[in-house]
């Protein structure tokens, strides 16, 4: 990439204004390589650039990939009803860049979220049509059946939905618990899948998306950049 200006790269990766931004440099708040850079029409090259911004580290990402372990009781929205929201997990920077989630988990929901301020990668990872796989950690009220589980797979009637709705994969992992696999992305849908079998949800998780796992080490709460691994996992699924 060719050499940009330090108040052009530092408001591309969400620091404010360009005025806020060379504010910030004129401070010495900004530092690179180890030294302070007071300059902020100073030319860099932005691939890979590591920098300081008043303490704290960061590297220049042309488009955001976040994954997060999203918690009980935080709402998908910049604006939520009755809890917290997800972008309070997050550093301010992001929602200057305008990082959406991809798809949504319902305040009940845990588990593996996207999120991303690139509209193309948003739209292909939360569009029902594209039959994408989601695996979810389902905890029931009732023991889980046999006769449960096959109609989970063969289909059971939604409200609104003109045809039986289908679990790609189904398998109990213990009395009260199941995994469950769906491939479109309807309003609550295992939620009322499973009440359309004869159960009613008490805790959902979402695994993964795709061929990616919430990774093990990944806290509640804690978000990290998705890595190139992380990105070519998502796209190992069978269609």
């Amino acid at each position: 990439m060719k050499p940009i200006q330090l108040e052009r790269i530092l408001q591309s990766q969400g620091f404010g204004t360009r005025r806020e931004c060379r504010t910030l440099v004129r401070a010495g708040l900004v530092e690179i390589g180890g030294e302070t850079v007071e300059d902020p029409f100073a030319p860099f090259d932005p691939l890979g650039l590591e920098f300081v911004v008043d303490g704290e580290v960061w590297t220049y990402h042309e488009r955001v990939y976040l994954m997060l372990h999203k918690p009980l009781d935080y709402e998908c929205s910049r604006q939520p009803q009755h809890h917290r929201s997800i972008f309070e997990l997050l550093p301010p920077q992001f929602a200057l860049r305008d990082v959406q989630p991809v798809g949504r988990l319902d305040v009940d929901t845990t588990g593996l979220l996207l999120l991303s301020d690139d509209g193309q990668f948003i739209h292909r990872w939360s569009s029902g049509r594209k039959r994408i796989p989601k695996c979810y950690q389902v905890g029931v009220r009732h023991p889980v059946t046999d006769a449960m589980l096959q109609a989970l797979r063969d289909g059971v009637q939604l409200h609104d939905e003109p045809d039986p709705v289908r679990a790609q994969r189904c398998e109990a992992t213990g009395e009260l618990a199941f995994e469950m696999v769906v491939t479109e992305g309807k309003y609550h849908q295992v939620r009322r899948m499973v009440a359309a079998a004869g159960n009613r949800v008490e805790t959902l998780h979402r695994r993964s998306v795709g061929g990616l796992e919430l990774p093990a080490d990944l806290a509640v709460g804690d978000w990290r950049w998705m890595s190139e691994a992380d990105l070519e996992a998502l796209h190992r699924f069978e269609a």
